[in-house]
């Protein structure tokens, strides 16, 4: 397997080469009054950024899955596609969400691993078999649809697939993780 990129390709927009179009689609996603290197680097499209901002948006703060289910969904697809940036700020979302640390570090074990209840071993398999297989098995489905909603049930792979997207942009393009973001897991 490739490894991510480990040097900048493309860097962040400084603010003071912002235009005004710039600062109006990254100022609401400031983060304690800093701009995060994911938004920096992708406004540099602001016509991307745009719609893809209001995508990710959707399923982050307006979506119908439990945010600890999102949550679980995009860690194992982090872990999955070596997204280290991805990984860093979700470790700190999900622990808001309610995933514990021990569930964080179960999330790299797998499916498999001890501990899970059936639905969040279902989740962690669903980012497998979507990463793997790019389909969701009927096993796995069926554990998903008992305890799932249709809209949530549309969600899981559209999850999956944002981070997905997320990960190759931000591996490709070198982004850089925060320094105060949790490390990649071994």
């Amino acid at each position: 397997m490739t490894e991510p990129a480990r040097t900048v390709r493309i860097p962040p927009l400084p603010p003071h080469e912002r235009d005004e179009k710039a600062n109006e689609l990254i100022a609401p996603l400031a983060v304690n009054g800093r701009d995060l290197n994911i938004f920096a680097t992708l406004v540099r499209h602001p016509r991307l950024f745009n719609r893809w901002s209001a995508f990710g948006g959707t399923l982050l703060r307006r979506g119908e899955l439990s945010d600890r289910d999102r949550e679980l969904l995009i860690l194992r697809t982090a872990w999955h596609c070596h997204a280290d940036y991805e990984w860093g700020q979700h470790v700190r979302i999900a622990g808001r969400a309610g995933v514990t640390d021990e569930e964080i570090a179960r999330v790299v074990a797998g499916p498999d691993a001890p501990g899970w209840s059936g639905l969040d071993a279902a989740l962690v398999r669903a980012a497998d078999e979507l990463h793997g297989d790019s389909y969701i098995s009927d096993g796995t489905w069926k554990v998903l649809a008992e305890n799932l909603g249709e809209r949530q049930l549309i969600e899981v792979c559209m999850v999956v697939g944002q981070y997905h997207l997320v990960a190759y942009t931000l591996n490709s393009l070198g982004v850089e993780p925060e320094a105060d973001a949790a490390p990649f897991p071994e």
